[in-house]
């Protein structure tokens, strides 16, 4: 056989210039849509409880409903709230016990999970959606702008895109999940705190008569302000992620690198949300429902200034410690099945 042939031959079986570059490959990318929406609806289910306390420090409507007890000189026990935000961030851990055990007794357990059904219909598209548009658009970018390489510049262009897509589409949910949160805070209101079956559907028309359908986009901007939050959780885990994984316990799997994922996932978000709490406090006030025919908050700029000057600044906190006990394990849980998942079906 010639040399020609066999270098001929030997050319042949290698593979092509452009064939170690990852591709993006469209078949695969529906793995990232149903592995976020399952751990999206996993972490509603368990953390929902959290996440009605949250919306309720988060709402003006709640400053004067009683939350706390206080035991007084004869052994009796006082509801009271104080709304100077005393005793710290551990005290908040406390209260939020409190305004557990208060909804549980007053307004039965099923007022726990209030706004579960709305927060199911918008987790499960919005975490579908923003796991398929961060997973393949990463992918995209690093192709197309980075020779298929990921860096921290492609996770952030990626998390930036998911962020803006998710909240643009889910953010009419959100409105009527928090509506439903707060219903029992408001007076008059045309929902019963007590009556679930039907409330939604009932919210959705009081809020097309009311406000239209632009009711249904109040805090879109807070939502795109946001958007912070979901770039500092995707890079910072990307990073932690990456950092365990090269570790000799990660190397070798089993439980130690699960470990070391969920400690990535729920790290990131706790920072994340640190980070870019008070966004979330000023998106529930412009989703709050009319008082008296009045619409109190109505601009971004507004909600703050306002906030600012009649509460100071603790309150762009209020419901902070709530609202880490919900999506830091939230998180765990959510990035544990998506990951879960993908690795299954790879």
């Amino acid at each position: 056989m010639s040399t020609s042939r066999l270098v001929s031959d030997a050319s042949s079986s290698l593979p092509s210039p452009t064939s170690s570059k990852p591709k993006f490959l469209p078949g695969k990318s529906w793995q990232h849509f149903i592995a976020g929406g399952i751990g999206g609806m996993c972490g509603a289910v368990v953390t929902s409880p959290f996440d009605v306390v949250k919306t309720r420090l988060q709402s003006s409507l709640f400053l004067e409903k009683p939350v706390a007890v206080r035991i007084v000189g004869n052994g009796s026990a006082t509801v009271v709230r104080s709304t100077s935000g005393a005793g710290g961030l551990l005290w908040n851990f406390v209260e939020t016990g409190y305004i557990l055990r208060n909804i549980y007794r007053e307004e039965s357990a099923r007022a726990l999970f209030k706004g579960l059904g709305p927060t199911l219909v918008g987790t499960i598209p919005a975490k579908s959606i923003n796991f398929f548009t961060y997973g393949n658009g990463k992918r995209v970018i690093a192709n197309n702008f980075n020779d298929g390489q990921e860096n921290t510049y492609v996770h952030l262009s990626a998390a930036a895109l998911a962020g803006i897509v998710t909240g643009t589409i889910t953010n009419p949910i959100w409105v009527l999940k928090t509506r439903l949160q707060l219903a029992s805070t408001v007076q008059n209101t045309d929902v019963d705190s007590r009556r679930y079956r039907g409330a939604g559907l009932t919210m959705v028309r009081k809020i097309l008569r009311e406000e239209g359908i632009r009711g249904f986009y109040k805090g879109l901007t807070a939502s795109y302000v946001g958007v912070s939050e979901g770039i500092i959780q995707w890079v910072l885990y990307e990073k932690l992620k990456k950092s365990t994984a090269s570790t000799e316990s990660q190397r070798q799997g089993g439980t130690q690198a699960w470990l070391g994922m969920l400690a990535s996932a729920g790290t990131a978000k706790c920072v994340a949300t640190i980070l870019t709490y008070p966004h979330e406090v000023i998106r529930t006030r412009l989703r709050q429902p009319q008082v008296n025919g009045v619409m109190r908050y109505t601009g971004l700029m507004q909600t703050l200034r306002l906030i600012l000057a009649e509460e100071g600044t603790r309150a762009l906190y209020n419901g902070l410690s709530a609202h880490l006990m919900r999506v830091v394990p939230n998180a765990a849980v959510v990035f544990s099945i998506y990951e879960g998942i993908l690795l299954w079906a790879a």
